[in-house]
């Protein structure tokens, strides 16, 4: 008998999964900012607001999703802020974050926390013994405190106001504060939390807490296979090259973790490729649908090869000098322009791609939709871009 030959899904069947399983066709859409990040893994939570946007961006309905994802967050907190993949930071479903941690943010912590003894050893007098009490001190400041911002630590903790050089004798060398970093090792280890941050919901000013239910320890390995499982689920099929740029593991760890789901090849426009075992029959394309995506959503930044969706031509437009997208227009599954908010507030939008008068139509509503919710607040992304610059000048 011959080998059987792996399933072909096509560019237009990858869109159409994209559409349905990204809650972005109208009839996908989601009820509650938990079903947006469970349906995406993880939303970019580098941005503060990109969070927002991604969201609201795919709720039924025209109301924002500013108190739906503040509920989530700080409230119920069944959605949790945490380093993750790539060393980035994401929003994601509190079940998932055991996985996360384990299978990615563990690892990473110990590597920023040597960084940070070595950098304190070069740069000044303190050590590894001095960070570990600075750390105490931190943790029982919180402890009686409840909450606090990294200034309110400071003011309390005057280690954490210590400085150390930084790349002595280099043409980065400059002095910096021990506060962000010892507060970032910390939030990594899973000690303390970010909590509602001061200001509005664009802003990066996070109040620090000690977690309520720390992390349950899982297996590594099998916590990566938990996060493959979920990402296939998600965003599958992807290459290899996909999943260990999103992830940032290991090629050996991608393919242990696509073996421990049973992950099944199958054949796309750029080899190949991974899908969940029971997931391989064909998905029924929604209808059509227009989205406008927020600068670092999870879906423009989902795979490292993007042109089934995204046009090579556009890149330059669309993306910064190191990879991170700005805002996006999408039309059933491509990404047609980009939009970008005035300092008056208007949003306002190019296309790059002919869409047609329907599709006009359709953008023109979802640009109108989000307006609606943003109101009177100023958006500018953390990352901008060259059409988005243009654009909100």
């Amino acid at each position: 008998m011959g080998e059987t030959r792996a399933r072909t899904i096509d560019a237009a069947e990858r869109r159409a999964r994209l559409g349905v399983r990204h809650r972005l066709a109208g009839s996908a859409r989601a009820g509650s900012a938990e079903e947006v990040a469970g349906s995406l893994v993880a939303l970019h939570g580098t941005d503060p607001a990109s969070v927002f946007l991604a969201v609201g961006s795919r709720l039924a309905g025209k109301a924002g999703p500013v108190a739906d994802v503040e509920r989530a967050l700080y409230e119920d907190r069944s959605l949790v802020r945490m380093h993750g993949m790539r060393h980035t930071l994401f929003v994601l479903p509190a079940a998932l974050a055991p996985a996360v941690q384990a299978s990615t943010t563990d690892p990473a912590a110990v590597l920023e926390r040597t960084t940070l003894i070595k950098h304190l050893a070069a740069g000044s007098d303190f050590d590894a013994v001095w960070l570990a009490e600075t750390e105490r001190l931190v943790l029982a400041e919180l402890a009686a405190r409840g909450e606090a911002t990294g200034a309110e630590l400071g003011g309390s903790v005057p280690a954490l106001r210590s400085t150390y050089l930084y790349g002595k004798g280099t043409r980065q060398e400059g002095v910096q504060s021990v506060a962000s970093r010892v507060l970032r090792v910390l939030g990594m280890e899973g000690r303390i939390v970010r909590g509602r941050p001061q200001g509005t919901w664009t802003s990066s000013r996070f109040r620090w807490a000690r977690p309520a239910d720390p992390h349950p320890a899982l297996d590594p390995a099998e916590a990566r296979a938990e996060l493959i499982g979920r990402w296939l689920l998600a965003c599958g099929p992807a290459t290899e090259t996909d999943l260990k740029w999103w992830t940032g593991w290991r090629v050996t760890d991608v393919r242990t973790a696509l073996a421990g789901v049973g992950a099944v090849p199958v054949t796309l426009d750029e080899g190949t490729g991974f899908v969940l075992p029971d997931d391989l029959d064909p998905v029924t394309e929604p209808e059509p649908w227009a989205a406008l995506l927020p600068a670092l959503d999870p879906t423009a930044m989902g795979w490292q090869a993007r042109d089934w969706y995204l046009d090579p031509e556009h890149r330059a437009a669309l993306y910064d000098r190191s990879g991170n997208i700005g805002p996006t227009v999408w039309w059933d599954g491509r990404i047609v322009g980009g939009w970008a908010q005035r300092p008056d507030g208007e949003i306002v939008h190019r296309l790059l791609t002919e869409v047609g008068a329907a599709a006009g139509r359709a953008i023109d509503a979802e640009a109108e939709r989000l307006a609606g919710w943003v109101g009177d607040v100023r958006v500018t992304p953390r990352f901008r871009t060259p059409l988005e610059r243009e654009l909100g000048a």
